[in-house]
């Protein structure tokens, strides 16, 4: 039977990159049956919400939903709910998956191999702020449920991997309640574990730790804005959002995404990089169970990173129809 996949342009430059990775996943030979959904800024100016509801049932009737870029406005608009985080709730998508590894680009550290598992629903994202005149209060929530699910989720990925190493990321010694509270959970799930080297870090080490010796790390669990801000660290550390894939994944749908954003600027110039939502397509593919397939898209956008042709954000002049063609040939 076909893999259904769910594709969901978005916004900007989501409507080139799509369906570069779309060909790139037809390349594959796989038996896949593709979903067009819409979701985004231009869904709400057109329908009033940003994701309707026939696209939640397409994606809870796929095997898997690859989106591209969504456009938040930068005040706040009465009934506009951001498309991803709207989906990270409705599905409990409660594990972001970003991976930073090192590419063959000028810009790219060498060395790194990397997993940034961040908890993708509470924390300071339950939004839950109000404001007294010249004061204003956010809560965040900590729960032992979600830090106990989330340290589940990256102990399994971590005994995956090679080097079975995890470091929890946390605040706790100014946050001993809240972020205590993570840490506490993390630990008792790391009994479970024997297999996997377990090291607790301050998240401000952390960061300078990964600036300074990234190579160190293997999968890294956090809070969930803890986990944004060092996940877009770490595709500083090699090469940039251009090349960073995710994935937004609970324990029965998945969302795989470009880390970057819609890109108005250049959105319809057909210059776009396709590259870091061709890698989500092969993080979906490897959460089907094809890894065979995702290690060979891998190694495709490696060759042309390293060969070209390359976009503009990488100091080309390929269009983003000539970068797609090029892994495509590599992929022969």
């Amino acid at each position: 039977m076909a893999y259904r996949i769910c594709l969901i342009e978005g916004d900007g430059i989501g409507h080139e990159v799509v369906p570069a990775a779309r060909r790139v996943l037809e390349a594959t030979g796989l038996p896949l049956e593709f979903i067009e959904a819409e979701a985004g800024w231009e869904t709400f100016e057109r329908r009033g919400v940003s994701v309707p509801e026939e696209t939640v049932e397409k994606i809870m009737a796929s095997d898997a939903t690859l989106f591209g870029a969504a456009t938040s406005p930068t005040r706040k608009v009465p009934g506009f709910f951001g498309a991803i985080r709207y989906l990270r709730r409705r599905l409990d998508l409660y594990a972001n998956v970003r991976p930073a590894k090192s590419r063959p680009v000028p810009k790219s550290r060498p060395g790194v191999d990397l997993v940034i598992v961040r908890e993708n629903t509470e924390g300071l994202y339950v939004e839950q702020e109000r404001r007294y005149l010249d004061v204003a209060i956010a809560d965040a929530v900590i729960s032992r449920r979600a830090s106990e699910r989330i340290g589940r989720f990256a102990f399994n990925l971590a005994s995956r991997r090679e080097r079975k190493l995890l470091h929890a990321a946390h605040k706790a010694n100014v946050l001993p309640v809240t972020q205590g509270l993570f840490l506490d959970t993390v630990r008792e799930v790391a009994q479970g574990f024997p297999g996997v080297s377990f090291k607790d870090i301050i998240v401000d080490n952390c960061a300078m730790q990964l600036v300074m010796r990234p190579e160190q790390f293997d999968v890294i669990v956090t809070t969930n804005l803890l986990g944004d801000i060092l996940s877009d660290l770490t595709a500083g550390l090699v090469g940039g959002l251009g090349l960073a894939p995710s994935g937004n994944i609970g324990d029965r749908y998945a969302v795989f995404e470009p880390v970057h954003g819609s890109a108005p600027d250049i959105a319809g110039k057909g210059i776009a990089n396709p590259t870091a939502t061709i890698l989500s397509a092969a993080m979906l593919l490897e959460h089907l169970g094809e890894e065979e397939a995702a290690r060979r898209i891998e190694a495709a956008v490696d060759k042309v990173l390293a060969e070209g042709p390359h976009t503009p954000d990488l100091g080309g002049t390929a269009t983003t129809e000539a970068f797609t063609e090029a892994v495509l040939r590599a992929m022969a």
